[in-house]
């Protein structure tokens, strides 16, 4: 299959948001954490207010100072308010301030987690989430990302290349490291050290290398989460080719998240990294020797009965043979996946997809 969120990335980030080496995109992430205070609030004691002759919006917190929202901050308080935020912003200032005002003033959790940054002489509202909401700060896991990994452009995990010949420079044109005041992207390859896969295609041995995606948002704009995953190559416009998922982790924002981040991501990334060819090799093979003797009965217990038929139809149209063993599975429904329209759904699924190589015993 093909992964398209690193090409997603890099069509759509601007020139700020597109990093050389990580400890560049690390530096970024501190200065912007140097910035930046935390803290737990009432809702009565927030104000929304017009400024700026009625065209711009302000919050007014309990000492009587101003702060703007970005626009990622004031959807976040849109629904905290209870409203639509997209009917809000086509509201004129004054009236949608007065439906925010009297969404925080009568919520039945009183207390909000707001996370304001100065920029130049102003404060701006970058976060408005629940009290309880753990966040991880992005400086935190680009150190961990730095100390396993180096700078990103020099070792073994790196920007990858271009289908498979390294890159002479990482450049803002080529990377594959993005980040901003909302969100982070990093995708890290070894394409130096490739796996041999056995009967990879038409019952050809052949080799894979290992990626990953690491995500993460200090400001509620998603979980941190780490994909692993084989692939052939990555093109230039950094879509990832001949995929195969290996494994997800995901932490949602909540209080324990930061102690879990310790305690799930960090060890999976050394794990990963420290794989020698031979286990990755052999959780590929058990895969492949785990016989299913009924598996369109095995595919509808997990995905339902119509969406078995269909996986079973892809994996004959991309292999040539029908289903015989888990690893035909999982190939089966990544197969499958490329036919979903819906780009959430589509991802959802191949993670469920990679999911299935973990009931595999090594």
């Amino acid at each position: 299959m093909e992964l398209m969120q690193a090409h997603k990335q890099w069509a759509t980030r601007p020139a700020e948001e597109r990093y050389t080496s990580l400890p560049e995109m690390h530096a970024a992430a501190l200065a912007r954490r140097a910035i930046s205070k935390a803290s737990i609030v009432s809702s009565r004691a927030l104000r929304c207010a017009a400024v700026d002759s009625g065209n711009g919006l302000a919050i007014i917190g309990p000492s009587g100072h101003e702060v703007a929202p970005t626009h990622w901050s004031f959807g976040q308080l849109a629904n905290l308010a209870g409203a639509p935020a997209g009917y809000l912003r086509d509201l004129p200032a004054p009236l949608a301030a007065d439906c925010i005002d009297f969404g925080l003033q009568t919520r039945d959790i009183e207390d909000v987690g707001v996370l304001l940054t100065r920029a130049d002489d102003s404060v701006q509202l970058r976060a408005a989430t629940g009290p309880r909401y753990g966040r991880i700060w992005d400086s935190d896991v680009l150190a961990a990302l730095i100390d396993r990994f180096g700078d990103g452009v020099s070792g073994d995990w790196r920007v990858p290349g271009i289908r498979g010949q390294r890159l002479e420079s990482v450049t803002k044109e080529n990377t594959t490291l993005f980040g901003g005041d909302r969100d982070f992207f990093v995708f890290l390859a070894d394409e130096d050290n490739r796996i041999t896969v056995p009967n990879r295609r038409d019952g050809q041995a052949g080799t894979m290398a290992r990626g990953f995606f690491l995500t993460n948002s200090e400001v509620g704009g998603g979980t941190l989460a780490l994909k692993a995953f084989l692939f052939d190559f990555v093109c230039a416009n950094r879509i990832v080719w001949g995929a195969q998922e290996l494994a997800q982790i995901s932490i949602r924002h909540t209080a324990s998240a930061p102690d879990r981040f310790l305690e799930e991501i960090r060890p999976a990334l050394v794990a990963y990294a420290n794989a020698t060819e031979s286990v990755t090799r052999e959780t590929i093979l058990a895969a492949q020797s785990s016989k299913l003797d009924r598996a369109s009965d095995w595919l509808a217990k997990r995905f339902g009965p119509r969406v078995a038929k269909r996986i079973e139809h892809a994996h004959v149209l991309d292999e040539g043979r029908p289903i015989e063993s888990i690893f035909d599975a999982v190939t089966g429904a990544t197969a499958y996946a490329r036919t979903i329209s819906h780009q959430a759904e589509r991802v959802a699924f191949e993670a469920e997809a990679g999911q299935l190589l973990e009931l595999v015993a090594v």
